[in-house]
């Protein structure tokens, strides 16, 4: 694996000729048109369900009502949840609204409120996609992953998630690490090295100083936002405030946590074909709204430029040369079944049944809504696919 201080190298090294399922350039065209309407309805309705969770929530904690507030407080982080990282990563690729400035609103809104870095992650995300799961240039995802049911991990996804998925990684997951690392980025700094996940956030820092100058502003912004209404709410006596909003996407993380990690675990790496790499998954309609529609993952890998509430029709367009999609349960079962296989063979992973391929046309195209990862890339990361 690379050292922090060479993905300027592995760019020029690296090469992925990627295979995407082949696809009408018209229809596509049409696909990754985006609509101001349906980004107001996705955005715009998960942030009022936010709202109105979160006024309910408060309803029953005026008034005492202490059953109902923990039930409606459950509900309200379970929605809000999904703010982090969730909502902020469609928002980041800016594929969601027609008029930038709407994406971009949402976007700092959404990261202020769930302590989400949109600038670190632009540029760890530009990898991910330009590099899916090749370690030596993508390590946002660290391998292997493991579909954890502890009982220590599932009390805290149903309740309060305080350092559930730090572990080994020590990563923005629960309430402690995330305002412990913030509070580093505000100065400068990254955790201890020795976890993969802060020697790839040093990498990022090395790579585009630019973004890390930003993220460090926007931490201090979080710190300052966060503090202040801890401040008001315990001189105004009104401490549910913080739990409505400051600790909302930390509580009842149940529903993110078992969709979200279907997206590549135990999947291969090192595969210049999606459908080995990337997992799409069935999942309720509901579920799947608050989920941004990111449960058609593989589908998002192939044509990343596709807005989010387009990828069940671009599904239905390339469905034939796909492997079917996963259940929720049977995701698990197959993730759960890899890792242990993993315990007694580290270098197993799952070889997803495929069609044959069509025709590479990646390697040939030079259309650039095929290999379009929106506006994610910043300044620093050319947009065009390498």
């Amino acid at each position: 694996m690379i050292g922090y201080n060479s993905l300027s190298e592995v760019k020029k090294i690296l090469r992925i000729q990627w295979y995407r399922s082949p696809i009408d350039k018209e229809i596509l065209r049409v696909l990754t048109l985006k609509s101001d309407l349906k980004g107001f309805i996705q955005a715009g309705g998960h942030f009022l369900i936010i709202i109105l969770t979160g006024l309910i929530t408060y309803y029953f904690w005026l008034n005492s009502a202490w059953f109902y507030f923990f039930i409606a407080l459950f509900l309200h982080g379970t929605a809000s949840s999904f703010l982090k990282g969730v909502a902020p990563h469609e928002l980041g690729h800016g594929t969601v609204f027609r008029t930038r400035k709407y994406n971009k609103f949402f976007l700092y809104l959404f990261s202020l409120i769930s302590w989400w870095d949109p600038f670190d992650y632009a540029v760890s995300h530009t990898y991910h996609h330009r590099f899916s799961m090749y370690p030596n240039a993508d390590r946002e995802n660290l391998l292997p992953l493991k579909p954890s049911l502890e009982l220590s991990l599932l009390i805290q996804l149903f309740s309060f998630d305080l350092f559930s998925k730090s572990g080994r990684n020590f990563s923005k997951g629960g309430i402690i690490s995330t305002i412990y690392l913030t509070f580093l980025s505000s100065i400068g700094k990254t955790g201890s090295l020795k976890f993969p996940s802060q020697e790839w956030l040093k990498s990022l820092h090395v790579d585009q100083p630019n973004e890390h100058r930003k993220s460090i502003i926007w931490s201090r912004i979080l710190l300052f936002f966060h503090g202040s209404l801890l401040i008001f709410s315990l001189a105004s006596g009104l401490w549910v405030l913080p739990l409505i909003i400051t600790f909302s996407t930390f509580t009842a993380s149940w529903a993110s946590y078992f969709v979200g990690l279907t997206q590549h675990c135990g999947l291969k790496d090192n595969d210049p074909d999606f459908r080995k790499c990337t997992r799409t998954i069935t999942i309720n309609p509901v579920l799947s709204f608050l989920y941004w529609h990111m449960n058609w993952h593989l589908e998002h890998h192939m044509y990343a430029g596709v807005p989010c509430y387009n990828l069940k029709k671009l599904n239905s367009e390339i469905k034939d040369d796909l492997p079917v999609p996963r259940t929720l349960v049977g995701a698990w079962k197959e993730m759960r079944e890899t890792w242990h296989r993993q315990q007694e063979d580290p270098d197993f992973q799952f070889d997803t049944a495929i069609p044959a391929q069509k025709i590479n046309n990646s390697s040939t195209t030079s259309n650039p809504l095929e290999y379009s990862i929106g506006d994610l890339a910043p300044e620093g990361l050319s947009k065009q696919y390498p």
